[in-house]
């Protein structure tokens, strides 16, 4: 049996980062990954989508230019094989680069389909994983299979799968879910979105902006039921305006795929049902752990009941069996199953590992984006979070609108900046609304940021360090946000919970 100090299971975003900072900090590593390294966010997930996304961007940039700016510009057509061909080649580079820096960082990459055999051991049985265009995968050939013990620790990284519905596979072509979406057949002219999260509204817009008709279905009463209710408000409106149909409080009672699509059955909020012909049917309705094949109980250990391998630890993610830890989509709530929250999951893991004390992950501080347009971007409390730990009259909360700012103006998408903090005596009343309302004063530390529009993704990092250190409006208002910009939006919401408002009052 061979040794190791590290094994890690599972390539994706959480098992390479955990590998790759225990190899930094000098341990031997072993990682074994069954298809490809990168996992579902390089090769499903978070890079193609937000590739094609890029591409949906700018044909909804032809529109604008011709109907807005007065720029004589057509869209002839979306060449579909050219345009997947730089999304792939987009993955290949990034895989490449992911591969090559664990073969630097000294990590032996085993491609094979891993399972514990006790609490310190592993068996690893061979595959023969390939990359994009047929190319082998980097690592050992796979030709034997192989025994390792394990003597620091075990972490276990093996991601999670699309949800699907009961009588209804996806076939790839008419019915699909978020794994194979991007790689069906052409562009679709009718798309159903069942699952307003944040998966089912990106690939709603990506759908819409290359001419699809789009039905957005969701369960809850409100899309991105998980963020602040501004945020799914904005966001609606903006999908709407689209030309997206936004149905929240609706369910599918049926579906039939047929030789072209798929006719659906959806009952309203309003009890109506309505029956929907579409030419693919997309199902979004979340994704659950994957942990088939792993023999968790070799080791003694479960998953509850929702499928999860929950920590014992949370400080160390260590699970039930010392040594043995857990990263990614395999940990239930507060884990976000974000792929940057793995890398922070991993690099806490790596660092117990080798001996060391780390800081643990702060989920309240991890970011969340949805890339749709407009965009969300989030981090910390909700208002309603905010309201229901602290208390009514211990939350302040200043609203702006992006359009009350010049480049709010010339984009012209719409969309918002809410910040929630604490109530001080300064601060006012506690309640929310329209631009600068319950907000006067000097309010405490911040809770929550939340904006709606264009390229919020690029100005959460920003609240992220806000929410991270703990920072007053006061500690913001004192930095200058640069003119004209969309974040000018932000320091002026700050600037208002400080007492210091211009254009708010």
């Amino acid at each position: 049996m061979d040794e190791t100090d590290v094994i890690v299971i599972g390539g994706g975003t959480g098992g390479y980062s955990t590998a790759l900072r225990a190899a930094a900090l000098g341990l031997e590593v072993v990682l074994a990954e069954r298809d490809l390294i990168g996992g579902t966010c390089l090769h499903r997930g978070c890079i193609p989508s937000k590739a094609m996304l890029h591409a949906a961007e700018l044909v909804d940039g032809i529109a604008e230019a011709r109907e807005r700016w007065g720029v004589k510009a057509s869209l002839d057509a979306v060449d579909w094989p050219a345009l997947t061909a730089t999304r792939d080649d987009i993955v290949a580079r990034n895989h490449r680069g992911v591969e090559g820096t664990l073969s630097h960082a000294g990590v032996r990459v085993v491609p094979g389909t891993a399972a514990l055999t006790g609490p310190r051991t592993v068996r690893i049985e061979p595959v023969t994983a390939t990359g994009p265009g047929g190319a082998a995968a980097a690592g050992d050939d796979g030709r034997r299979v192989s025994q390792w013990t394990a003597r620091r620790g075990i972490v276990v990284a093996t991601g999670s799968r699309p949800r699907t519905l009961p009588g209804l596979a996806p076939d790839g072509r008419r019915v699909v879910t978020s794994d194979d979406a991007l790689f069906a057949p052409g562009l679709p002219t009718s798309v159903l979105v069942l699952g307003g999260g944040a998966i089912g509204v990106e690939y709603a817009s990506l759908h819409r902006s290359m001419g699809a008709r789009v039905t957005l279905v969701e369960a809850a009463d409100r899309l991105l039921p998980l963020e602040d209710a501004d945020v799914s408000r904005h966001l609606t409106r903006g999908l709407k305006r689209r030309g997206i149909e936004v149905l929240t409080g609706a369910r599918l009672e049926e579906a039939e795929p047929y030789e072209d699509g798929v006719r659906a059955t959806v009952r309203t909020a309003r009890g109506e049902v309505r029956t929907l012909d579409v030419e693919r049917l997309l199902v979004a309705v979340g994704r659950t752990p994957v942990t088939d094949g792993l023999d968790l109980a070799a080791a003694g250990l479960a998953t509850d009941e929702r499928g999860f391998l929950a920590p014992a630890d949370w400080s160390r993610l260590e699970t039930a069996v010392p040594g043995i830890h857990a990263v990614g989509d395999l940990l239930p709530p507060p884990s976000l199953g974000l792929a940057h929250a793995s890398f922070a999951e991993g690099l806490v893991v790596a660092e117990t590992l080798a001996g060391g004390t780390p800081r643990p992950v702060d989920y309240d501080a991890v970011p969340r984006v949805t890339y749709s347009s407009p965009q969300t971007a989030s981090v910390g409390l909700s208002e309603a979070a905010a309201r229901a730990r602290a208390g009514d009259d211990a939350v302040a909360v200043n609203t702006m609108p992006l359009t009350a700012v010049a480049k709010g103006m010339v984009h012209g998408q719409g969309g918002m900046v809410k910040v929630v903090a604490e109530r001080t005596a300064e601060s006012g009343a506690a309640g929310s609304g329209a631009a600068g309302s319950g907000a006067a004063g000097s309010a405490g530390r911040v809770l929550g940021v939340h904006l709606v529009g264009p390229h919020v993704s690029e100005m959460i990092a920003e609240s992220q360090l806000i929410i991270g250190w703990d920072a007053e409006p006061g500690d913001v208002a004192q930095h200058i946000h640069p003119h004209p910009t969309l974040s000018e939006a932000v320091g002026e919401t700050y600037l208002t919970l400080a007492g210091r408002g211009l254009h708010q009052h």
